[in-house]
């Protein structure tokens, strides 16, 4: 009851839950393609390659919004080079650019008088979010929804038979780079909800548990979305309830959903798969 009655009466609770809510939604939407395309790593690496970004902006007094974006895009288009242009594969070249640029944004941070904003982004606090980040957020899930929704079949056939979606003509590099400035966009969106060390689970833990639910990509979508607004939801009243960090919240709430998914999943739970096994020994014996 006290949660519902802050959200009632306290605006800053009200933008932390639609920011949560919004955060779920679109980390959810855009997590699916990021699995089915293998890019987990690559949503890790994005995460940690806004952070001189977003010391730069605190230095010049701008918003983390417009410096993340930056360097996070800076990044995500050297790692394709590096890997499309050298014999360095494409984790390696990962593993390269995203600990430099996070190297790079630890030194200007103890370069600052205060790091105490930058705890923050790091880990998160969605309590203490503004209006301006809040429509920022709202932004990003309309580009990133409408993208998806317009460009389902693109994404659809360039995620599970590449050579078949360029046979019809579809740029494969385009779509890809596409979806690493939309990655971009929904990682720096997240940062103030869970912070850039958590951010990387809310992109892939959704995804993941709606992936052991479901076979088809628009109910896995569907379901991603819905997995990360009841975390952010749960995992809101769990930090307001008991003074627990915010991110961290969502997060744990949203790796329980995964357990119970990768436990009880009707086909590919290890609880079933375990009894179907043990019924095949004993119809064979």
């Amino acid at each position: 009851m006290a949660f519902i009655e802050a959200i009632v009466n306290y605006e800053y609770m009200q933008k932390a839950l639609i920011t949560s809510i919004m955060v779920g939604i679109i980390c959810g939407a855009i997590g699916c393609f990021i699995i089915l395309r293998g890019m987990a790593l690559m949503g890790d690496a994005i995460s940690h390659a806004v952070l001189p970004g977003v010391a730069l902006s605190y230095m010049l007094g701008i918003n983390f919004f417009f410096g993340a974006v930056v360097t996070g895009v800076l990044t995500a288009v050297g790692i394709g080079y590096v890997s499309q242009n050298s014999r360095i594969k494409h984790d390696v070249s990962i593993g390269i650019m995203f600990t430099f640029a996070f190297a790079l944004g630890i030194i200007m941070i103890t370069l600052m008088k205060s790091s105490t904003d930058l705890y923050h982004i790091l880990f998160g606090n969605v309590l203490v979010v503004r209006t301006s980040e809040m429509w920022a957020t709202f932004a990003v899930g309309v580009l990133v929804l409408s993208a998806i929704y317009f460009f389902y079949k693109e994404l659809l056939v360039s995620s599970f038979d590449p050579i078949m979606s360029a046979a019809y003509g579809l740029p494969n590099r385009l779509i890809h780079y596409a979806l690493m400035i939309l990655l971009t966009l929904v990682t720096v969106a997240s940062l103030q909800t869970v912070g850039i060390v958590l951010v990387v689970a809310m992109l892939i833990t959704p995804a993941a548990t709606a992936y052991l639910l479901t076979d088809r990509l628009w109910v896995m979508i569907y379901l991603s979305m819905c997995f990360g607004v009841v975390s952010a939801i749960v995992g809101l009243y769990f930090s307001y309830t008991y003074n627990l960090a915010s991110g961290a919240s969502i997060v744990l709430v949203a790796t329980v959903f995964f357990a119970l998914a990768f436990m009880f999943s009707p086909k590919q739970g290890l609880l079933w798969r375990t009894l179907k096994i043990s019924s095949d020994r004993r119809m064979i014996q």
